[in-house]
């Protein structure tokens, strides 16, 4: 019988950790604005912290389809990108523990995978698991941006983040599955979606990751340092506000947006901001004259 702790390798001299809350992202699902990527990132680049445990990549991936980046200077290959799938032991501001579990989204084996993370779980005593990423949705930058949550049991949610989907199918995910097998064995999960412009999807956009780490915070007590990421931000919006100031195309589109949000948010009929093709504006026509100016900026 196959045992899940095969699928993943423990580090030497592990912390003792009380009640620990279990936070992860995996690359790979819809991540608009990657929301929960720059968020995850933005942690382990801050905060202290140290690899407590490593999944075995070459039974999870498949390389033809993810190909690791190499490379070939001259007449050698002299470096190669490989693919980590990890669980950190991290300590908050106020030198609180938890984990962060980061990595590419597995391509196979899941359900072996999830109960691998569930045996983790167990060894460390995981009080809950958090996740975080963003959905592009009809909304403008210009307001805040809004959060869809979820959780394995109704107590565990927040009102000012309900959920104003009905019942719907969507393509499955790894974080998505793992709450819900976990979850049903009574263990505590929690996700966050934030509502990212469909404008922006295609772009890193940190304000979305500052809100995901503020939900992340209200519903854990954990405390992260958000000021360069808000910097981050602030940047972010000043040069999408210089773009869409030089187009006058561009800023009917937005007003158009933040009436149709206004009157959403005011309680006017409609399900909910999902993102779709409508006569004004057309996603795919912001996209377009986004990506153009996005693809114009310094990697910075």
């Amino acid at each position: 019988m196959f045992d899940p702790t095969d699928l993943y390798e423990l580090a030497e001299d592990l912390p003792e950790l009380t009640d620990p809350v279990l936070l992860y992202h995996f690359d790979g699902f819809v991540d608009a604005g990657a929301a929960g990527r720059l968020a995850l990132r933005h942690v382990l680049d801050e905060l202290e912290h140290r690899v407590v445990a490593t999944f075995d990549v070459d039974r999870l991936l498949d390389y033809r389809s993810r190909r690791p980046v190499m490379v070939f200077d001259t007449d050698r290959w002299t470096e190669v990108e490989t693919p980590e799938l990890v669980v950190h032991s991290v300590k908050d501001v106020t030198g609180t523990p938890f984990l962060l579990m980061t990595g590419p989204e597995p391509d196979s084996s899941w359900e072996r995978f999830i109960e691998a993370v569930g045996t983790l779980a167990d060894r460390f005593g995981v009080s809950k698991m958090v996740t975080a990423h963003g959905i592009p949705m009809a909304v403008p930058h210009t307001r805040p941006l809004g959060i869809t949550m979820h959780a394995s049991r109704p107590e565990l949610m927040n009102s000012a983040h309900a959920s104003t989907f009905g019942r719907v199918q969507v393509p499955g995910s790894v974080a998505a599955l793992m709450e819900f097998r976990l979850g049903a064995r009574g263990r505590d999960a929690i996700g966050f979606a934030v509502h990212v412009p469909h404008y922006l999807a295609q772009a890193e956009y940190p304000t979305a990751a500052v809100t995901a780490l503020e939900a992340v915070t209200s519903s854990t007590g954990l405390v992260f340092p958000l000021d360069g990421l808000r910097e981050a931000a602030r940047r972010t919006t000043v040069e999408i506000e210089e773009q869409i100031n030089a187009s006058a195309e561009l800023s009917s589109a937005i007003s158009g947006l933040e009436q149709q949000y206004d009157a959403f948010a005011g309680g006017a009929e409609r399900e909910n901001l999902i993102a779709e093709s409508t006569p004004m504006p057309t996603g795919d026509e912001l996209a377009a004259q986004f990506e153009r100016f996005l693809a114009e900026r310094d990697d910075d």
